[in-house]
């Protein structure tokens, strides 16, 4: 209803003549409750599909994963490692990143690409 007067008052001054407005509300309640109902039917009737629930295997493998890239982070000089955590841990900005190390912006961005590369070689050696 309130949704019906609203838009009444919006349109007030579409309206040719002022008796037109009892009609405009009600029809307008009657199309929005038709609104609510078809959307209702539609909803009950779409198949909601999960996705198989991960194996045992595969969460001992990607914790495994896990632990070996955290091992390499922590083997990469310190401010390759801090570039990184910065950037992709909290989400930051290279020139944000550059401020609070006190270095420029292009130092950051060499420093990410180091140690992205250093990260891709020493993984691929231990796979």
């Amino acid at each position: 209803m309130q949704e019906a007067f609203c838009n009444l008052y919006r349109r007030w001054d579409l309206l040719s003549h002022v008796d037109g407005a009892e009609y405009y509300v009600r029809v307008s309640v009657l199309n929005a409750c038709r609104s609510r109902l078809r959307r209702r039917a539609t909803d009950s009737r779409h198949v909601l599909h999960e996705l198989p629930a991960p194996s045992a295997e595969a969460a001992v493998l990607r914790s495994e994963e896990r632990a070996e890239l955290i091992r390499a982070v922590d083997r990469l000089p310190r401010r390759q490692r801090e570039t990184l955590i910065l950037r992709y841990y909290l989400d930051l900005p290279d020139a944000e990143i550059a401020t609070l190390m006190d270095v420029s912006a292009s130092t950051v961005r060499s420093a990410t690409h180091r140690a992205l590369a250093s990260l891709a070689r020493t993984l691929k050696e231990r796979s």
